[in-house]
């Protein structure tokens, strides 16, 4: 599966523009600030729906414009093509399949799998836990719809939860009955991401350790730890320790919300320890792990798309990280860079054929 072509219109810094694509590798080099991450962020759109970079749909929206649209031609194996369109006006967002509107968004994510390495995966390590549970969260759905689905109802009753309590610190009589009745459909959801979290770390955990042997020539050791209250309570004790201090605090203190993953390098803490070259490699083995798991489960290779790598990488990481893309390792693959002359010989040493494209301010 591969995107043989994208259509933009009114995003970002883009008022009309089309591009066609190599089924393997695809270049945009430009200055900073030329729309090379735009062009990255509207793939990204036609995969999860959404921006990888913003929380809200306006922002995309070209200056001056009252709606964006993204278009693009994915072509699988079999030589079908499918046209996905993301269109967002007057506050709504629509997601199209071949003409075909979505009644979920859910419903779309996970057909066309996606990895995007960008300068923003290292707060994945520096930033707080809720970070680093989409992180992973995004990665289990992209090949279990059922995550998904159950992880939004999940949510969605921590939320109604957390309502019911706060009546508690405004002085109203609390619905004991509706509590329990949260708690009772909490618990097989909570049961469920549990152990869907706790297998991915096992079966990931293999070829991440194996990446970052390779980007690292073996100079260091890496794990991770999935942290989770469950470890130590079964779900339905949890919450019932934790009434009290619920009611207290009007907030839900027990639950796979408040998962954590640690990350080790030589048994340490990455985050107090690690250079920015180590936790640059981390996240990118991680997340080329994060692909490999992917493409052998839904027998399908995800588009790689790599934003702004170069600067970040030493040249053993580069080398090693080329070798793979020249080896064919990966299905297609969009990088961007600002320096075209670096780009050139880099795909040049590693005997790689590529679409260049110019992008201008």
């Amino acid at each position: 599966m591969y995107l043989k072509h994208l259509q933009v219109s009114n995003f970002k810094n883009y008022a009309e523009n089309e591009f066609d694509f190599h089924e393997n590798v695809n270049c945009f080099v430009g200055k900073n600030g030329s729309g090379k991450t735009n062009l990255m962020d509207a793939i990204h759109y036609l995969s999860f729906c959404k921006s990888a970079f913003s929380s809200q749909d306006i922002h995309s929206v070209r200056f001056n414009c009252d709606f964006f649209a993204i278009h693009g031609l994915f072509e699988s194996l079999e030589q079908t093509t499918s046209k996905i369109s993301c269109v967002f006006k007057n506050g709504r967002k629509i997601m199209k399949a071949n003409q075909k509107e979505y009644q979920r968004l859910s419903d779309h994510i996970g057909l066309f799998p996606l990895i995007l390495v960008s300068p923003y995966d290292n707060d994945m390590i520096n930033e707080g836990s809720e970070t680093r549970r989409k992180f992973f969260d995004i990665s289990i759905s992209q090949f279990d719809k059922e995550y998904l689905l159950q992880l939004i109802s999940y949510h969605k009753i921590i939320q109604q939860r957390n309502q019911l309590l706060k009546q508690n610190l405004l002085g109203e009589k609390v619905d004991l009955s509706l509590l329990q009745i949260y708690n009772n459909q909490l618990i097989p959801l909570g049961n469920y991401i549990f152990d869907k979290r706790k297998q991915f770390v096992l079966d990931i955990l293999p070829d991440f350790q194996k990446y970052y042997q390779t980007l690292s020539d073996g100079n260091e050791a890496v794990s991770l730890v999935y942290q989770s209250q469950l470890f130590d309570f079964d779900f339905e004790k949890g919450l019932q320790e934790n009434e009290i201090q619920d009611f207290r605090a009007a907030y839900s203190n027990f639950g796979i919300h408040k998962d954590d993953f640690i990350f080790l390098i030589n048994e340490m803490p990455l985050k107090r320890f690690g250079s920015q070259g180590q936790q640059k490699s981390f996240s990118l083995s991680f997340k080329l792990a994060q692909y490999d798991y992917i493409a052998t489960r839904k027998k399908v290779k995800p588009i790689l798309l790599l934003d702004d790598i170069f600067d970040k990488l030493d040249n053993l990481r580069i080398t090693q990280l080329l070798n793979m893309v020249g080896q064919n390792h990966f299905g297609q693959v969009f990088i961007t860079d600002t320096d075209e002359a670096r780009l050139k010989a880099i795909l040049d040493k590693h005997q790689i054929l590529s679409n260049l494209f110019h992008m201008k301010l």
